[in-house]
């Protein structure tokens, strides 16, 4: 059984510690350390493995991925609100844990999962906590969300090679991408920044992603 606010290892006390652990890892965003303390991790992945859903690690969610680690997703949302983003495109919704952060930050979040069932299990935890400002859509990652964009920041959950032509186009006017990039199974964590008509790179650290895929899997 679940124990969302009491003494057990799904606690509120527990996301509190989650949270710190964080900020002395340099996570310095007081509203990204808020939404990772407000956000219940436990439900986003298997029951099973619900007593370990606030240690700093990722775990798998099926299909052949996994919910990124806390430190990855702190990191990531923090790099995206320096942008001050009203609306947010991620690409691999995966369990939703990411999208459900940043939904407590912007205005809409629009998240885009090439595997189905992941479509619909994040779907429906999205709902059962009643979060109604992201929108999750099954398509191709690679090619973002066409006709909604342009996004003050798109968030990329899995790692490219190179960065994707058809995100770089839906960055709108001084935003920014994040995105794990680089060859090998170690990429480098990149922000990059549109400045007028060129792009500004800085790199945040070393990162493992599953990797960036094309095509729709029913």
């Amino acid at each position: 059984m679940l124990d969302v606010d009491g003494a057990g290892m799904t606690s509120q006390r527990n996301r509190d510690r989650l949270a710190e652990r964080l900020a002395r890892r340099g996570i310095a965003d007081g509203r990204v350390l808020e939404a990772i303390r407000t956000t219940p991790r436990h439900l986003f992945v298997e029951s099973a493995l619900a007593d370990r859903a606030y240690e700093d690690i990722a775990l798998p969610i099926g299909h052949g991925q996994t919910i990124s680690q806390p430190w990855v997703v702190a990191a990531m949302t923090e790099a995206a609100m320096e942008a001050d983003p009203a609306r947010v495109l991620e690409v691999g919704t995966g369990s939703g844990y990411q999208a459900a952060v940043l939904s407590r930050l912007v205005r809409h979040v629009f998240t885009v999962e090439r595997i189905a069932p992941l479509v619909e299990r994040a779907r429906r935890r999205l709902r059962d906590l009643r979060i109604r400002n992201v929108h999750v859509r099954l398509d191709d990652g690679n090619l973002g969300w066409r006709g909604r964009g342009p996004f003050d920041t798109v968030v990329v959950t899995a790692g490219a090679e190179v960065l994707p032509e058809p995100l770089l186009e839906q960055v709108a006017k001084d935003g920014r991408l994040v995105i794990p990039v680089g060859n090998g199974d170690v990429k480098d964590l990149c922000v990059v920044t549109r400045n007028g008509d060129g792009w500004r790179r800085r790199r945040l650290g070393k990162v493992r992603f599953v990797p960036l895929r094309e095509g729709v899997q029913r």
